[in-house]
């Protein structure tokens, strides 16, 4: 049960005098946590399931107030999206508990810049690899990719007033994910959120770059065109939600379609 909904029985059946108290304990639980948090920051230690849990009792508590505990969230965001259980050889479930609070903070750009500040796009883009990718984590709530790629949009789309710095290999990282997904999902939602997100992706490089890339092929490269061609082609049957995304998939085509020649094949067939 998410922290709103047993927020809300609970309101239900207590006066508002107790409810007042019982959020107020909340809010200090809250700050024990998080100065558990700083003191483990402060003695190097990133790796183990207490810290692990502490991090998703954060999440939780800041996808319903993201705008909680700002400052200090803000100084430990890096280090709660370095977090890793006993058993992780690199951060996934803490990127995955703070998704929800990710996802809202950078609709604006303070929340964008906070992230990149972080190096914390990095995390957030390893995770989305990792989720949809060909060695997929195993998630209870496939809500996670959305709330991903949602965060990954913001920042993409506020790229001339945010610094984000993109290196190749995460950029043939994420475009690999993201022809997996693709090539294994029929749902259309996933497909137009796929295209455009590597829309925006191809502003960064080119095809000539890519296909000079050792640990990249055409293949994937020409499943990402059919992507897009696919997308393109079925602009006119978007749902309104589905039409911003088609936008930036025809925007971005029109932007770089001239450092991609081959694309313009797969549009035309």
């Amino acid at each position: 049960m998410h922290l709103h909904h047993t927020l809300s029985f609970i309101g239900n059946v207590l006066d508002e005098g107790t409810m007042t108290k019982l959020i107020l304990q909340l809010n200090e639980t809250i700050a024990v946590v998080l100065e558990y948090l700083e003191d483990a920051k402060e003695h190097g230690q990133k790796k183990g399931d207490e810290l692990l849990a502490s991090v998703r009792i954060i999440g939780s508590y800041l996808a319903e107030a993201p705008l909680a505990c700002k400052e200090k969230v803000q100084d430990l965001l890096g280090y709660m999206l370095s977090v890793e259980g006993e058993d992780e050889q690199r951060p996934f479930y803490a990127v995955c508990f703070l998704l929800p609070m990710l996802s809202q903070i950078t609709m604006k750009i303070e929340g964008c810049k906070a992230l990149a500040s972080c190096k914390g796009f990095e995390a957030v883009l390893d995770c989305f690899s990792k989720l949809v990718g060909s060695h997929a984590f195993l998630v209870e709530d496939n809500g996670c990719i959305f709330l991903a790629c949602d965060t990954i949009m913001n920042l993409l789309l506020k790229k001339d007033k945010v610094q984000i710095m993109l290196d190749e290999s995460a950029i043939v990282d994420l475009l690999k994910a993201l022809a997996y997904w693709s090539e294994n999902t029929d749902e259309m939602s996933s497909m137009m959120m796929a295209s455009s997100i590597c829309a925006l992706i191809f502003d960064y490089t080119s095809e000539e770059a890519l296909l000079n890339r050792p640990d990249f092929n055409y293949n994937t490269l020409s499943s990402l065109y059919l992507l897009i061609a696919r997308c393109l082609a079925s602009s006119e049957q978007d749902t309104k939600a589905d039409t911003d995304l088609s936008e930036i998939v025809s925007s971005g085509f029109s932007r770089w379609a001239h450092r991609y020649p081959h694309i313009r094949e797969a549009v035309k067939n």
